[in-house]
């Protein structure tokens, strides 16, 4: 059984506040993440390995966009994401 198994895929846009490093002009950017959410039940074909996995598994979060288009229309150049994770943990609802 796979990883992936374990877990609801699904994309999300998240707003976050960055600056160009190039310009210095902070603004509010669109991040797009991949949200895996732990399934409530084990699938059925499982066994005691699987379990063990599945006992441990979190919902989490992966960032997907590592490059960004600055907003200031006189700058326009890309800029990595920094200081933003590339992995969130999820806390249980």
């Amino acid at each position: 059984m796979e990883e992936r198994d374990f877990y609801d895929e699904r994309p999300e846009q998240r707003t976050h506040t960055l600056t160009c490093p190039h310009c210095g002009k902070a603004d509010e950017y669109q991040i797009s993440w991949l949200v895996r959410r732990k399934k409530n039940v084990l699938p059925r074909n499982a066994d005691e390995r699987d379990r063990a996995k599945f006992a441990k598994a979190q919902s989490y979060m992966v960032r997907r966009d590592d490059m960004l288009a600055c907003k200031n229309i006189r700058c326009r150049k890309r800029f990595e994401v920094a200081g933003i994770q590339t992995v969130a943990f999820l806390q249980s609802a």
